[in-house]
């Protein structure tokens, strides 16, 4: 038997055994296609074929190829090289690895080869959010081999760059691919008896596939122009232009601001929200800022503008959502406006047991609480792009 025919034995027997033991990852498995070659080192994909290396596979036991066949359908699949953007290369392809090597993980009779990447604490969250917080901190992991390849529509390879040259052609037919997968893995998981088929504790990254994605920025305009008058069809591109604010001549809105300083929002989301906020305030004179800084307690209110300097965050000690939302109720007793409250927070703390009368929109650090766990409002994830 020649080494080539005994390597794709060898592949499906191991794609076999993925489909005996998870309808839904076998599924995605049908959806790409696995090739042999000596251009890559160990393994990697393109955001749709996976491409192994035959002299390092034949020196992996049959539970590693699992392992690591499964790795690069999971890149794959979760469009993990679409989603980088232009985000630094190396360091997406840890978060991405860390995602992908925990789902593995969890599969019973699969090992990932030796040297993998994990981190138990950080594997449940998305691969923007990881991203994040390995930027923010001193990254522990290492990567020597990158596996997640990209290029432009005109073919160019684009490995190792870190600039956003994934054509726009090819993105769009990568993510119309993989969503038309994973929503027919997720049927075909749904009415199989093997009830572990779609991973638990996962959702945060599956929901990039089966929900729509809504940039911060975007929300966060949108939320607040909309109030008084919904403008569901505005477009950010005609702010410069004025254009909807004679329709609030007259009328104002209270904006509270409230930035959690218990030591989950970093300088760096900090000015990235404030920023963002301000530059809000400065395009729609009908919205009137108003700045708190709250722990355990709420601080302020200090006014907030595109001319006024942010002033030096206060507390650092436990969280409590209560105080802010209190001081805001009494001050609404006195004012006669419309307001709506935009809280930056990592989510964990005390929540009040009165939902305010006011719209509440929360913008969550990466590694917060999951937006489907606050009980009141709107929550959207602070991400850089």
């Amino acid at each position: 038997m020649s080494k080539e025919i005994e390597l794709e034995k060898r592949i499906s027997a191991s794609l076999l055994r993925l489909q005996t033991r998870s309808p839904f990852f076998a599924t995605l498995a049908l959806f790409t296609h696995i090739r042999i070659t000596e251009q890559v080192p160990i393994a990697a994909t393109d955001g749709q074929d996976i491409f192994i290396n035959s002299k390092f596979v034949r020196s992996l036991s049959s539970s590693d190829l699992d392992g690591l066949l499964l790795h690069e359908v999971l890149h794959a699949a979760l469009l993990h090289v679409v989603r980088r953007q232009a985000r630094e290369y190396q360091l997406w392809n840890i978060a991405a690895d860390i995602v992908v090597n925990g789902m593995v993980a969890q599969q019973e009779g699969m090992t990932l080869p030796k040297g993998s990447i994990r981190d138990p604490k950080l594997e449940l969250l998305s691969v923007e959010e990881i991203y994040e917080i390995l930027q923010k901190h001193s990254c522990p992991h290492s990567l020597t081999l990158l596996d997640l390849w990209e290029s432009s529509d005109d073919g160019e390879d684009c490995l190792g760059s870190n600039r956003d040259c994934l054509g726009s052609n090819r993105k769009t037919a990568l993510e119309t691919h993989w969503r038309d997968a994973m929503q027919q893995a997720i049927t075909i998981a749904q009415s199989s008896q093997n009830q572990g088929s779609i991973p638990a504790g996962f959702g945060r990254e599956l929901s990039y596939l089966t929900q729509p994605q809504i940039d911060w920025r975007t929300y966060l305009w949108r939320y607040l122009v909309r109030t008084p008058t919904d403008f569901t069809g505005f477009d950010r591109r005609f702010i410069g232009r004025k254009l909807y604010l004679e329709a609030l001549e007259g009328e104002s809105v209270k904006v509270y601001i409230a930035v959690d300083t218990s030591g989950s929002v970093g300088d760096r989301e900090l000015r990235l929200f404030l920023g963002e906020v301000r530059g809000i305030l400065q395009s729609y004179p009908h919205l009137v800022g108003e700045l708190y800084y709250a722990d355990a307690d709420a601080y302020g209110p200090y006014k907030l503008d595109s001319d006024s300097a942010i002033p030096k965050p206060l507390g650092g000690g436990g969280t409590s959502f209560i105080p802010f939302f209190q001081q805001v109720k009494n001050r609404q007793q006195f004012e006669y406006q419309t307001g709506i409250c935009v809280y930056l927070t990592d989510g964990y703390g005390s929540f009040p047991t009165d939902i305010p009368e006011l719209p509440v929109l929360w913008v969550v650090t990466p590694g917060g609480l999951d937006l489907k766990q606050f009980p009141f409002g709107e929550a959207v994830r602070l991400l850089s792009r």
